[in-house]
């Protein structure tokens, strides 16, 4: 099976993940994928083959070599992003792409142009795979787990590649921020590993957002309009306040690069009650703070025009890998000399964002992060060229020949 057959295959399987539920995984589609993925590994022929009531799954290469060799695993991860569905994925092939402008949905004048996404060009005469325009496609992170599972079984059938024992994770939840909250490093059993689940290609990341995540709620007070003279306490006026207290350009539509954010997800309420979800984000662990200090201020201003009327909940959700993987910067070093012996220009660069593998570096398991291929993730411009998804596979192969070999 080809990578693109797997990858094909697997984005049919809805498995958008919730907030909501409260259980592990969130979604049950999330664990139909895995049973399918665990079948998958058995008819490979993997070992210590396992997935567990919360659908995470582990299996492992057997090293083919008598030489001392590390331990090392790949992770990626089954669930899709909640912010569009992940349900009725109808991908098609645009082949030999010719630079203009794609019809994702002539119906509702969904396009994907260039002029939108300038990185689209940078893909001219190869083959993308793109979405109906209804849903997402799900190369954040199925990408991922076709390229491990298409490497892995290259190997296999490939004796004279001599590596050690390879171990493959696949998680629930990361999209909700819970993949690591019941991986089990210990027997996962490697001295490092590497997430297969960052964007195009090249991308080769060893750090990443300090984030949090943060819940208001604000009591209001509704009376009849006509009557509401010094009675009136409308929450929806009240959140509109509190937005306006954080910095308009330190949102992430205003930041780039090393550059912190809040970012407001969710907003639901009436004159009575309101409540708001906010990301906190930065890479540096001074600033992160300093920027959950000012929600704080800005909730504790509001309670002072509003007297009891505003709570908040701050939830730290993971933290930047950065420190627990420079002391082994070999690894990453490693993954630069995989890619640059297989024609890929490594692109080195924070994370915008957060994997698996920053909170499993503070669970022990340094972990940095390598390219999936797949460019606008979360939303329906999502699309990822093929040749990108073949070389990621190269890339794996790459890495464990060189463990070996080294």
């Amino acid at each position: 099976m080809t990578v693109v057959d797997r990858f094909l295959k697997y984005v049919k399987y809805d498995t958008e993940s919730s907030t909501e539920t409260g259980v592990t995984p969130s979604t049950p589609g999330q664990l139909i994928l895995a049973r399918e993925i665990e079948k998958e590994l058995r008819q490979m022929g993997l070992e210590d083959i396992s997935l567990d009531e919360r659908g995470y799954i582990m299996a492992t290469l057997p090293a083919n070599t008598d030489k001392k060799v590390p331990t090392i695993g790949f992770v990626a991860h089954m669930d899709t992003s909640p912010d569009l569905t992940g349900k009725n994925v109808n991908p098609r092939i645009v082949t030999k792409y010719n630079g203009g402008d794609i019809i994702l949905n002539e119906k509702a004048n969904v396009v994907l142009s260039p002029r939108d996404f300038p990185e689209m060009l940078d893909y001219e005469g190869q083959d993308l795979i793109v979405t109906d325009g209804t849903t997402l496609l799900g190369a954040d992170d199925k990408a991922g787990i076709a390229e491990i599972l298409t490497a892995i079984q290259y190997l296999k059938d490939h004796p004279e590649i001599k590596h050690g024992e390879i171990r493959i994770g696949f998680t629930p939840d990361e999209e909700i921020g819970a993949g690591a909250d019941h991986f089990d490093v210990a027997k996962f059993g490697c001295e490092w590993a590497y997430t297969i689940d960052g964007g195009p290609i090249g991308e080769l990341e060893y750090e990443n957002f300090n984030a949090a995540g943060a819940k208001i709620s604000i009591q209001g007070r509704s009376v009849h309009p006509g009557s509401a003279k010094n009675k009136m306490k409308n929450a929806l006026v009240i959140a509109n306040k509190l937005i306006s207290l954080l910095p308009a350009d330190e949102r992430p539509e205003h930041t780039t690069e090393y550059e912190g954010f809040f970012h407001l997800m969710n907003i639901t309420g009436t004159v009575d009650s309101a409540s708001l979800s906010y990301i906190i984000r930065d890479h540096d662990r001074i600033l992160y703070k300093k920027r959950k200090q000012l929600l704080i201020d800005a909730v504790d201003f509001i309670n002072k025009l509003y007297p009891d009327s505003t709570t908040l909940e701050i939830k730290d959700q993971y933290f930047n890998m950065r420190e627990k993987v420079e002391p082994v910067m070999h690894i990453v070093d490693l993954a630069f000399e995989a890619m640059t012996s297989v024609g890929v220009t490594p692109l080195v660069k924070p994370i915008r964002g957060g994997t698996d593998g920053a909170r499993l570096s503070y669970m022990g398991l340094p972990c940095p992060n390598i390219f999936a291929g797949g460019h606008n993730f979360h939303g329906r411009y999502e699309f990822v060229p093929i040749q990108s998804m073949q070389k990621a596979v190269e890339v794996i192969v790459r890495i464990a020949e060189l463990v070996a070999s080294k």
